[in-house]
């Protein structure tokens, strides 16, 4: 199919035992879709994934630490954490005046998968 043409869908009968067994998938995880999806938007900006992966490794860095790796200043940086924390992907404690931050360990069953992939080739099929 060339892809300057529109994809149509022409059949002659719904599966309408189908279609419920979607609908009622949709309703029934539609929280599970909404949590995934949020995690997702946040590990889909570059420099947040790195923050996750850095946080993975480490278990717990301050944004001094993440600004020194990551090559950025510390404000950028906090800006990145305070969007993960309010999103409930990272949680942070404080320590004197060092705030130091670490994933939230409801998260790494979603994260985990996420970040090992990391170390492995990407297809090239994906398309960037």
């Amino acid at each position: 199919m060339n892809n300057s043409e529109p994809m149509t869908c022409i059949r002659s009968e719904a599966d309408q035992v189908q279609i419920e067994r979607g609908q009622n998938a949709m309703y029934e995880l539609q929280s599970n879709f909404n949590q995934l999806a949020a995690v997702l938007a946040l590990a889909g900006n570059e420099v947040r994934l790195k923050i996750l992966y850095l946080l993975d490794q480490e278990n717990e860095l301050c944004p001094c630490d993440l600004a020194d790796i990551l090559q950025m200043s510390v404000p950028a940086v906090s800006q990145h954490l305070r969007k993960m924390r309010d999103g409930g992907v990272i949680h942070s404690r404080k320590e004197g005046k060092t705030i130091y931050y670490a994933l939230k360990s409801s998260m790494l069953e979603i994260l985990t998968p996420l970040l090992e992939r990391i170390h492995k080739p990407v297809s090239k099929e994906v398309a960037i």
